[in-house]
């Protein structure tokens, strides 16, 4: 069976289970000249309306904060099973770490294909939230099978590295690779689903769409600080098998609240023309085909004019415009084929220059949590804070920003600059990637400090000793990480999301998580190159499995500094950056 014809088979399918199980009357609206459509219930109004908002946000944000609950109650103290459980050395444990974070960010961009070309996201949804479930149960099922212990492997204050069986740990990573798909899958789809919910013709939805991204990132990062705090206090004190069994169970909670939700959400639902994929991969085609072909204006005044995008825009990427050009009879591509091409490519400086960015993001999950283990996290007597609970306090900070942005400064940039968003798009991502150099250089000078006190105690040749430094010297970079995510990761979805052509917005949210991806794999090579550099000769390298001989302070100062150049060039990009007009203004 033909692929289109298999993909219009299953949304047949879905649309007739929807109206027989659920009573559903669906109608159809035309969104575009292209064939795109929305079918939706038809909508209640007034009070109706107000309850049935409230119905979607509860479902779709419970789904969310039972993902985000699963994926950090994995991620955040992932680090400390590789090295404590499988040996794995400090910079291999962050190179590991960062590979796999890569890849699940990576892989949204696959889920998003299949989502917008073939099954549509919710669908796609549900299917990506089963292998979720699946590889968080084989994960669980993974750590309880008997291994070495880290008893086993210590003499005096000297580890010695130690791995449980090759088959054990083949099994670990597959687990760990099968949550990768399952977010894959699901991450693009659930939150490009729920901005779905919002009309952006509508001012007032359209106001309250800007207001989604900031409380979705609200309840993201309200599940992050609960699986941060209790799973990694239950992985360090009980058991690794529960402290991964938990957000298997909370995930399944998450999927069964969702589906009750089904009858309330709207579904844009793609017609039966040609893939969003296969119209913009076409222009790219033809336009090069046509590469070397002279021809007059290929735009006239009423094509612009007729167009879905602004006369000035149409000038940029004007090699773009070739692919109007006919061929054998017929033209391949059309003018807002051509325009959604450029709105895609446009975005691409944009997210290159937010590279360094994704880098600095990915140092809290795995040195940030290694600085912690070193320093004297008790409060009071007999109890220590886990060292990747620390990273709730990012989750914190962005849970007390968020309100603060969204009902205060918000109103007051709305007023000042009479836009919906209040600042721009891109104004919001700068801020924060400014944010987060500022958080780089003040990791470095905690770092010193901490390399000091061992020093001063007598303590470099004795990693497994508590420094008599407290935990609290890292607040300040955690903290400053976190309100720069209010400002550029949640700046940064929004935009990916606003910026693309209607169905290929699961591809939007999906190459926002690419960035972050694609800064992970940056991050282990760095890590890497810089192991190789600073390790030769027997000499302590910059991550020697002994933080106190190690420089982690000289690699915040490079991160700072990359930092730098990537937001000179941002800010030279999104000064000619030209929105793409659909959105309220």
């Amino acid at each position: 069976m033909p692929k289109r014809e298999l993909s219009n088979n299953i949304r047949t399918g879905a649309t007739l289970w929807l109206k027989k199980s659920h009573g559903w009357n669906l109608r159809r609206l035309p969104i575009s000249a292209a064939g795109r459509h929305s079918r939706r219930p038809q909508r209640p109004s007034g009070h109706e309306t107000h309850l049935r908002r409230l119905e979607i946000r509860i479902f779709h944000y419970s789904a969310e904060v039972a993902e985000r609950f699963a994926f950090f109650g994995v991620q955040a103290n992932l680090i400390n099973y590789l090295t404590d459980r499988l040996g794995q050395s400090v910079s291999a444990a962050a190179e590991s770490v960062n590979t796999w974070f890569g890849t699940v960010s990576l892989l949204p961009l696959l889920g998003a294909f299949v989502a917008d070309s073939y099954l549509g996201r919710y669908a796609t949804i549900i299917i990506a939230s089963l292998l979720y479930i699946l590889g968080l149960g084989l994960l669980t099922t993974c750590v309880l099978l008997p291994a070495a212990r880290p008893s086993d492997c210590q003499k005096s204050n000297k580890s010695i590295s130690c791995s449980p069986p090759r088959l054990q740990i083949i099994f670990f990573f597959f687990s760990l690779y099968l949550v990768a798909v399952g977010v894959g899958g699901q991450k693009p789809c659930i939150q490009a689903f729920g901005a779905d919910q919002f009309d952006g013709r509508n001012e007032g939805e359209c106001i309250a769409k800007s207001s989604f991204f900031n409380w979705w990132c609200f309840g993201v990062f309200t599940g992050s600080i609960v699986a941060q705090s209790v799973t990694s206090y239950i992985q360090d004190n009980l058991n690794w098998g529960l402290g991964f069994g938990i957000p298997c169970i909370v995930m399944i909670l998450g999927l069964l609240l969702f589906l009750l939700g089904t009858r309330t959400y709207r579904y844009n639902v793609q017609g039966h023309g040609r893939s969003p994929f296969m119209r913009i991969s076409q222009v790219f085609i033809s336009a090069a085909k046509n590469s070397l072909v002279t021809t007059p204006s290929l735009m006239s005044t009423e094509d612009i004019a007729g167009g879905s995008l602004h006369q000035h825009d149409s000038q940029q990427f004007k090699f773009l415009n070739k692919a109007l050009i006919e061929g054998n009879g017929r033209q391949h591509s059309t003018i807002d084929d051509v325009e959604e091409a450029k709105a895609v490519l446009r975005l691409f400086p944009i997210g290159a220059t937010c590279l360094a960015y994704a880098i600095v993001h990915a140092q809290s999950s795995t040195f940030f949590t290694k600085q912690g283990v070193t320093m004297d996290r008790s409060i009071g007597s007999g109890f220590d804070i886990p060292a990747a609970s620390l990273q709730s306090f990012i989750s914190i900070a962005v849970i007390l920003s968020i309100p603060i942005y969204d009902c205060f400064l918000l109103p007051i940039a709305r007023t000042l600059t009479r836009k919906p968003s209040g600042i721009t798009m891109l104004q919001r991502i700068g801020t924060g990637m400014f944010l987060s150099i500022i958080s780089m250089v003040v990791a470095a000078l905690i770092e010193k400090k901490r390399l000091e006190t061992a020093q001063e105690h007598g303590l470099v040749d004795m990693p497994n000793v508590t420094l008599p430094m407290k935990v609290w010297w890292l607040l300040p970079q955690y903290i400053l990480s976190g309100v720069s995510n209010v400002f550029t990761m949640v700046g940064l979805h929004e935009f990916f999301y606003d910026q693309v052509p209607t169905e290929f917005r699961s591809v939007g949210i999906a190459l926002c998580h690419c960035i972050f991806g694609f800064g992970s794999f940056l991050s282990s090579f760095l890590i890497s190159a810089i192991e190789k550099a600073t390790g030769r000769d027997g000499q302590d390298s910059w991550f020697n499995d002994n933080l106190n001989r190690a420089h982690l302070d000289y690699y915040y100062w490079v991160l700072a500094g990359l930092s730098a150049v990537g937001l000179s060039l941002y800010l030279y990009f999104a000064q000619s950056y030209v929105y793409n007009r659909r959105s309220i203004s």
